[in-house]
């Protein structure tokens, strides 16, 4: 019969059977699983862990603590381990405040459980009200009820109501002796200034790339799942420095892949460009081979890679080469990126200058934005590409006009001269933009190009007419080559 079940006489499932199903079901994320129950387990917050555990040793506590940072950093985390330390009783039921709480008495065990009765967390988000506020204060007048402190935890603070934060001001100031406020924000800014001046204010930082990875290397290699470097390097920089993020995009990779994790799977996961890409856009523009840049740019589109993901490789790639050429030798020797900016930089070898690798980094940090505005991402992407090789035409016209212009300058009484100007890896179209400005100045300056050596030749006749004769003309191919503004 349609939509009955067959049961098969013999086969009822078993107590076995379903507390098997209810194992599968009852899977835990990484990110609560692995959650730090202590101040030792925390990584890279060794700034706030390092005061908040000598003010729990030395009994200094404060009354208001507010946790500022961005998403998936540790605020709830370290106001959870807060809330233990200033409870923990300790195995044998003795203890007190203290630094390392056990986890094994009931305060320790109930707050990581979420269920302890004198830890209360509130989201601001969606009880950000004044009737929320004054509920909660109300709780403040009665004593805890199995604890040593009552913690109130308030997420979100920032989205508390200007009459909620009003409401909260006498209370946060001088709470009774057995409470203690947490709280926590990723925008203090919009936390009113007598807030904040209540409490003691601690900023957690985004995580490193480098400790994220490792994080992540010790948490999948406790749960069995083989993963190589490259996968990790891609989830370390995917998660942009949160822990929380990193780790669900390490869940995401773990079903992707299922069970394993490989730098192609994640990358084809998350839509990572793979490097030899931005490579070639960088040898293509060291070259001002608009052709080339042209090509890689369609291949991207062919393969559908992400025009906001290669641009984001290239700014990896540019900022690499930027240090490496700034302070050689600084880049993470352990890193095969830096291996590959520096091998850049030599087969280059010279091609890109410092400066001009800060004006491409400029321009393709700004050009993200851009994408979203336009249609067609890579037509977006060609644009800003191809803006470098804009910028470069006009700095070669300026700098070769000024470079013959001081040459020329000492020279009074020399009736022909002849300026040897180096151009690096000039198109044709620029030379001929060149050349056809200087064959409208009125019959002093001539061009011509020797292509082979990459340089340009000014001829100047009759010098002896006087230098700012031959400074005039130069000014005039300059207002002739490069565009108004």
């Amino acid at each position: 019969m349609v939509g009955l079940a067959r049961i098969i006489p013999g086969r009822t499932p078993g107590r076995a059977g379903c507390a098997r199903r209810m194992k599968r079901m009852s899977y835990v994320v990484l990110a609560r699983k692995y959650r730090p129950r202590t101040f030792a387990q925390m990584v890279g917050q060794e700034h706030v862990v390092q005061a908040l555990t000598n003010a729990l040793q030395q009994q200094r506590l404060h009354h208001a603590y507010l946790f500022t940072g961005t998403r998936g950093i540790g605020k709830t985390t370290v106001s959870r381990i807060l809330a233990k330390s200033l409870n923990c009783s300790g195995p044998d039921g003795s203890g007190g405040i203290t630094a390392e709480p056990c986890g094994v008495c009931q305060a320790c065990t109930e707050i990581d459980a979420d269920r302890y009765l004198d830890y209360i967390e509130m989201d601001a988000a969606s009880n950000g009200g004044k009737d929320e506020i004054k509920d909660l204060i109300e709780r403040a007048a009665y004593k805890p009820g199995v604890g040593r402190f009552k913690v109130f935890m308030i997420d979100e603070a920032h989205q508390l109501s200007k009459d909620a934060f009003n409401a909260l001001l006498k209370t946060l100031e001088e709470p009774p002796e057995y409470l203690k406020f947490v709280l926590a924000t990723t925008d203090p800014d919009k936390v009113l200034p007598t807030v904040l001046s209540r409490c003691l204010q601690f900023n957690l930082r985004p995580m490193a790339p480098a400790t994220v990875r490792d994080h992540l290397a010790r948490v999948l290699d406790a749960e069995g799942v083989p993963a190589d470097g490259g996968s990790l390097r891609l989830l370390a920089r995917a998660a942009r420095g949160s822990m929380r993020d990193g780790l669900s995009l390490a869940d995401q990779a773990i079903a992707y892949g299922a069970g394993r994790l490989e730098e192609a799977g994640v990358r084809h996961m998350l839509g990572s460009v793979d490097r030899g890409q931005p490579r070639a856009l960088v040898q293509a523009l060291a070259a001002r081979d608009g052709a080339a840049v042209l090509a890689v740019v369609d291949g991207l589109r062919s393969h559908g890679l992400s025009a906001v993901g290669t641009l984001e490789e290239l700014s990896l790639l540019l900022q690499q080469m930027a240090v490496e050429q700034a302070v050689p030798g600084a880049l993470d020797a352990q890193d095969p990126d830096t291996e590959d900016a520096r091998s850049l930089l030599v087969s280059l070898a010279g091609a890109m200058p410092p400066d001009e690798v800060q004006l491409l980094y400029s321009m393709v940090l700004h050009g993200r934005g851009e994408l979203q505005l336009m249609s067609d991402e890579y037509g977006a992407l060609t644009m800003v590409l191809l803006r470098f090789l804009a910028f470069f035409a006009v700095d070669l016209v300026r700098s070769s006009l000024q470079v013959a212009a001081l040459v020329l300058a000492p020279r009074r009484g020399m009736r022909q001269a002849v300026v040897a100007v180096p151009v690096r890896g000039a198109s044709d179209s620029l030379l001929t933009l060149l050349a056809n400005a200087i064959s409208l100045t009125p019959g002093t300056l001539t061009l011509e190009v020797d292509r082979p050596g990459s340089t340009l030749y000014v001829h100047v006749i009759d010098v002896g007419e006087g230098v700012d004769a031959v400074r005039a003309d130069l000014l005039h191919i300059e207002r002739l080559a490069i565009p108004p503004g």
